[in-house]
């Protein structure tokens, strides 16, 4: 039985996160970190979503990130429960990214603590004491720019996670690449920069992944960012898979 499909006609989330090529995806996460997927927004969607960046009673927190020397900018974690359809997507998103994150982690021979359902799974994490919430609405005005990082919040995490760019290249902003800085063993640091299509849903690499190794698989540690944005505004909604402490 193929539980990523299972019952999941006739629900929008689910029928745009199944329409991306799977196999690519898989295959080029793997290979380069990072993989982008299809539409996931509608441009409406998406700025419904931008509008509700006022709305404070919607977040646990904000935070400016030249405070702490993040970079520029500003974002705010989205309270729980989370407005939709940011909890459908990540429904609809786990059962795929799933195999994803089994298959690296027995290639680097690390037990796979992640089980069938994202309610089952953030369950774990609250019992670990990773009871916060971790979907992020961020924005970037010009100058503004995300350092590498990597979105670890707790013993707990889940190794992949997805960005949806809210705005459309080349018309609310210029500037503002997804960047990824892949450290391989013995060997230089490799980079990538994604410019992301309005509404479309980017994969990528949490923490690390497994590359091939001469003794068979190394873990390859991975940080993300934001070029700078040279004008207009840049929102993204971020979409982890687990919890915070």
């Amino acid at each position: 039985m193929n539980h990523a499909t299972t019952g999941r006609r006739g629900d929008p989330w689910s029928e745009r996160v199944d329409a991306a090529d799977w196999g690519r995806v898989s295959a080029e996460v793997g290979e380069y970190g990072g993989a982008l997927l299809p539409q996931l927004l509608t441009a409406d969607e998406a700025a419904e979503i931008r509008g509700l960046y006022g709305r404070n009673e919607l977040f646990r927190s904000t935070v400016e990130m030249g405070r702490y020397r993040f970079g520029e900018g500003q974002y705010k974690y989205f309270a729980a429960p989370y407005p939709a359809p940011i909890e459908q997507l990540k429904q609809a998103l786990y059962p795929r990214l799933l195999p994803i994150a089994r298959d690296w982690w027995g290639k680097l021979g690390r037990p796979a603590p992640w089980p069938d359902t994202l309610g089952e799974w953030l369950e774990l994490c609250h019992e670990a004491g990773q009871r916060k919430s971790t979907a992020i609405l961020l924005r970037y005005g010009p100058g503004d720019w995300n350092a590498l990082h990597r979105d670890l919040y707790g013993d707990l995490v889940f190794p992949l996670q997805v960005v949806i760019n809210l705005d459309e290249p080349g018309v609310d902003h210029t500037g503002g690449e997804f960047l990824l800085l892949e450290q391989r063993p013995r060997a230089q640091s490799r980079g990538t920069a994604t410019l992301l299509p309005l509404g479309h849903g980017y994969l990528f690499t949490t923490r690390d992944r497994p590359v091939r190794s001469t003794r068979g698989w190394s873990a390859a540690p991975v940080r993300h960012g934001v070029s700078v944005v040279r004008s207009g505004q840049r929102h993204t909604l971020g979409l982890i898979f687990h919890d915070a402490a």
